[in-house]
């Protein structure tokens, strides 16, 4: 095991910020700590890094093994060229880590703006040059802290394509933490924090299973009829005149369905359960 933690516990004053986490982290694998805001998973996150002691508990990492991290906010300079602040960062390590950034210039696409002061950039330019800057190290193990909050899908896809690639074929570890569950969907584990404690942890699919439900919705003009005449052991919510809402078990339930109504109805809608329908199931639709 790369990296566990054993009953990992933080307090402020009385106030209990992570309760008694318990994490397996293999090498190789892409793990996700969800939570609403305020939920403990940065404190968790924080911890794990190093740069907050636990109240009680341990962090247990495997020997010999370097670490990575991109936080939500910038730690380069602005006045500084992306070439200056990866040579400045690449000489911090015991073995400077310059030869490398050529390499990571042409995988993560920097070559363009190499030479433009950091400050100048976009936010999708930044948190590639962040990346480039976290992994001089060739580490074993990547932490994210929302990495691509605020940017657009285009510059998320090819990020996370990136950082896909690398553990495929560097056998990267990555840690993340994320507000965009779409992002945890093929993650080997995930864990869901709620007030400071574990709440559920599993892949995404055996969440998805558990803790999600799907949605098929019929358009007809005779949408009380078939509310009424469905048995009981199907789960059915009349929502207009026109349409009529079915909670299903499975794809076959809803083409059953469908089937058996196929003459009756004008259009029809099927939304398989997701993470994130999981994920309000478990903590709840209030805002935080």
């Amino acid at each position: 095991m790369l990296l566990k933690t054993i009953n990992l516990s933080k307090k402020y004053g009385q106030k209990v910020a992570v309760d008694s986490i318990n994490l397996s982290v293999p090498s190789g694998s892409f793990t996700a700590l969800l939570g609403p805001n305020g939920a403990g998973k940065s404190t968790t996150l924080k911890m794990l890094i190093g740069i907050l002691d636990p109240t009680s508990g341990q962090v247990i990492y495997r020997d010999n093994i370097k670490v990575g991290v991109v936080f939500q906010n910038s730690v380069l300079d602005d006045d500084l060229t992306v070439k200056e602040n990866l040579n400045l960062r690449a000489q911090l390590y015991k073995k400077p880590a310059t030869k490398y950034i050529p390499v990571l210039v042409k995988k993560l696409g920097l070559t363009n703006f190499l030479n433009q002061n950091y400050g100048t950039l976009s936010g999708g330019q930044k948190r590639r040059v962040n990346i480039a800057r976290a992994l001089l190290n060739q580490p074993d193990i990547l932490f994210l802290d929302e990495p691509t909050t605020g940017l657009d899908i285009q510059t998320r896809l090819a990020i996370w394509q990136l950082l896909q690639q690398l553990q495929e074929i560097q056998g990267l570890t990555i840690i993340l933490t994320t507000h965009y569950l779409d992002e945890a969907n093929y993650a080997d584990q995930i864990y869901i924090i709620d007030h400071g404690q574990m709440i559920v942890q599993g892949s995404a699919e055996d969440i998805r299973q558990q803790y999600s439900h799907n949605q098929l919705i019929l358009f007809t003009n005779q949408a009380e009829r078939i509310a009424q005449s469905l048995s009981d052991d199907i789960s059915v919510k009349l929502i207009n005149q026109n349409e009529v809402q079915f909670t299903t078990e499975s794809a076959s339930q809803a083409l059953n369905i469908l089937n058996q109504y196929q003459s009756i109805i004008t259009n029809f809608e099927y939304h398989p359960g997701s993470l994130d329908d999981a994920f309000v199931n478990l903590t709840g639709k209030d805002i935080r």
